[in-house]
């Protein structure tokens, strides 16, 4: 499937970076699990993150076999198949999100979940959906060419990812090939809050900004607005994941105005660490 020139899903992502660079505030990335703790729900938390200042969402797709997700990403994606979740819902949940949100959202899934169901399918189900791209943590550079056309051909980003133990010359190629914006991971290991950010992130964000034109988000452990604002200091954006998924957990049980409600103020609260870092 090809769109035209003026209804490239990419741009919406490129749109608000720029709107952000003119207005010298960064972008935050809120990360929600499709599915748990139900489809409506998250909907609704997707909608809430909205409101209260995301810039874009990641909404990741329930898989059995995650490959850099902590412990609080695992057990939300296996309540999510628990409950008989599949890529349909996940699929109806970005339509009905993005019909109603004004930021960009972009799925994060496995690629075994994209060549099971096919390169074309899969981005034919994404714009159908609404989707600006994809963040595909597993799929190695010298096996994306495939997905990587099929993107560039329906005009959405496919988001690639570096991390503290890539060599420079990989990662160099990394950030060229990256549409969207570049995923640069804090630090070696699995998703889940830190107390610190690590040592040498400053440098490898400034390196990285060297080597390419696209955004660069950070992602991995990061969950308070101080460590917000510091990455924000030198990098275009943070994503949250962990700490988000962890509270949506924590207030499943409560009236959905309570968990909405909750979601909200903790997204105001990284979004406003997001506007005082250094433009």
């Amino acid at each position: 499937m090809t769109t035209t020139a003026a209804t490239r899903p990419i741009e919406r992502l490129e749109a608000m970076f720029a709107a952000n660079r003119a207005a010298g505030r960064k972008a935050l990335a809120p990360f929600v699990t499709a599915g748990d703790p139900d489809a409506d729900i998250t909907v609704a938390v997707i909608e809430a993150v909205d409101r209260a200042g995301g810039s874009l969402c990641e909404l990741g797709v329930p898989y059995s076999d995650p490959i850099a997700d902590g412990q609080v990403i695992q057990a939300s994606y296996t309540r999510a198949l628990g409950k008989g979740l599949t890529l349909a819902g996940v699929f109806d949940i970005a339509r009905r999100a993005s019909a109603t949100c004004s930021m960009p959202i972009l799925a994060m899934a496995s690629y075994s979940l994209i060549f099971r169901r096919g390169i074309d399918r899969f981005v034919a189900d994404a714009l159908a959906a609404g989707l600006t791209g994809f963040v595909v943590p597993d799929l190695p550079l010298e096996e994306s060419d495939d997905l990587d056309t099929a993107c560039r051909r329906a005009g959405l980003a496919l988001v690639r990812l570096v991390t503290p133990t890539t060599p420079p010359e990989r990662a160099e190629a990394i950030a060229r090939k990256s549409t969207g914006f570049l995923y640069c991971v804090s630090v070696a290991g699995v998703t889940g809050a830190r107390a610190d950010l690590p040592p040498g992130l400053v440098d490898r964000v400034a390196w990285l900004k060297s080597k390419t034109d696209v955004p660069i988000l950070v992602g991995f452990g990061i969950s308070a607005p101080e460590q917000v604002k510091a990455v924000c200091d030198v990098a275009d954006g943070v994503i949250v994941g962990s700490a988000l998924v962890r509270r949506i957990a924590e207030h499943a049980g409560q009236p959905r105005d309570a968990l909405l409600t909750e979601v909200g103020c903790y997204v105001s609260e990284l979004a406003a660490a997001a506007r005082r870092a250094e433009p």
